[in-house]
């Protein structure tokens, strides 16, 4: 019997709809996944196949085949265990396939049959009330990130039998609600107002925040341009609900989101001097956001400039230059956005004083 589910994986910062295919049919046993799996994703036959039977569900011994479309397309995303769960469900006749187009499902499964949250919700949030979906299914830990998307319907999942149970129509889940959040006064652990005297560096840190300039500071030790350079998002103009959703999104994809809320205040990214090209620029055989990018719309910091090495500062032409960086891979070219304030601190010279 053939049945069809809706996952998502990240492409760059962006969401992309996988069409999960299951087929099962009489033969010898076998469960094979195809449509350029990632070995994260071909794990997933051993994880999915553990959780139904823990979750009380017995399957018959038939051979699977589990196609991921586009099939063009490297999916790394550990997500996508719920949707072959489902589907495998659905192709077994265990739950009604008639129902699920609209729905997208999109959390790790745990052995006993849990729901774990995923990286890149957000993103893939977005895509789903663009594609035309909605409900859209995930990890408890992952709803209030998927809430920040309005007009979709978001239930939490604590466990695949929960979800088995709601498509059969034997539990009854209500959509998540989002939580009402304080208001903000718009404090900063490092405020610009802390810094005493310096005048004439927070005249040119002021005038480099209203013109979006880079900006080099060049002192003794202990003269302060690391205290002023943290300080440097305090001064900028708060982020509109635009460039807030997107720096979200960036954040969501690399896994560094804290609690699931909208990011309001402007990232400071301050890598260490020995940080490589690649962590500098993204990359990998997926191409991952890096430090460019996760300092968009916001404030990239390079301490001890000299002692960077010479390929990570010449990889930053291009984002300072065109506000973007284009990364091209075995499996793909990927754009992703860099629009941000360079702020570099160096030492007079080699021996940190003033020489000659």
């Amino acid at each position: 019997m053939f049945a069809r589910t809706f996952g998502a994986t990240t492409l760059g910062v962006d969401g992309l709809i996988i069409h999960v295919e299951v087929d099962s049919a009489a033969g010898l046993p076998g469960f094979d996944i195809v449509g350029l799996a990632d070995a994260l994703v071909k794990e997933a036959k051993e994880r999915v196949r553990t959780a139904i039977r823990n979750s009380g569900i017995k399957l018959r011994q038939e051979k699977v085949t589990i196609n991921l479309a586009p099939a063009d397309v490297r999916k790394d995303s550990s997500g996508l265990d719920l949707p072959i769960a489902v589907g495998l469900l659905a192709a077994y006749g265990l739950v009604s396939a008639a129902t699920l187009d609209k729905y997208l499902f999109a959390a790790e499964l745990s052995l006993e049959g849990d729901c774990r949250g995923i990286r890149g919700i957000l993103p893939m949030a977005v895509k789903a009330k663009e594609a035309g979906f909605t409900a859209m299914f995930v990890a408890r830990d992952n709803v209030n990130e998927a809430l920040l998307v309005e007009g979709l319907e978001v239930y939490a999942l604590d466990n695949l039998a929960q979800l088995v149970g709601f498509l059969t129509g034997q539990e009854r889940l209500v959509p998540a609600k989002p939580q009402v959040a304080a208001a903000e006064e718009g404090v900063f652990s490092d405020d610009f107002a802390d810094v005493q005297g310096q005048f004439q560096a927070k005249r040119a840190l002021e005038i480099a925040a209203a013109g979006g300039h880079n900006v080099l500071l060049v002192g003794v030790p202990g003269a302060g341009k690391t205290m002023l350079a943290r300080r440097m998002s305090s001064i900028l103009p708060e982020m509109t609900p635009e460039e807030a959703l997107e720096v979200t999104k960036i954040y969501s994809v690399a896994g560094l989101l804290k609690g699931g809320g909208l990011i309001k205040e402007r990232p400071f990214r301050s890598p260490h001097h020995t940080t490589s090209m690649v962590a500098m620029i993204g990359g990998g055989s997926v191409p991952r956001p890096g430090e460019v990018t996760l300092a968009h719309n916001g404030v990239l910091f390079l301490d001890e400039l000299p002692e960077f090495g010479k390929k990570s500062l010449e990889v930053l032409r291009e984002p300072v230059e065109d506000r973007k960086i284009t990364i091209a891979r075995a499996h793909g070219t990927m754009t992703f956005p860099a629009n941000l304030i360079l702020i570099a601190a160096a030492n007079p010279c080699p021996c940190s004083q003033l020489c000659g």
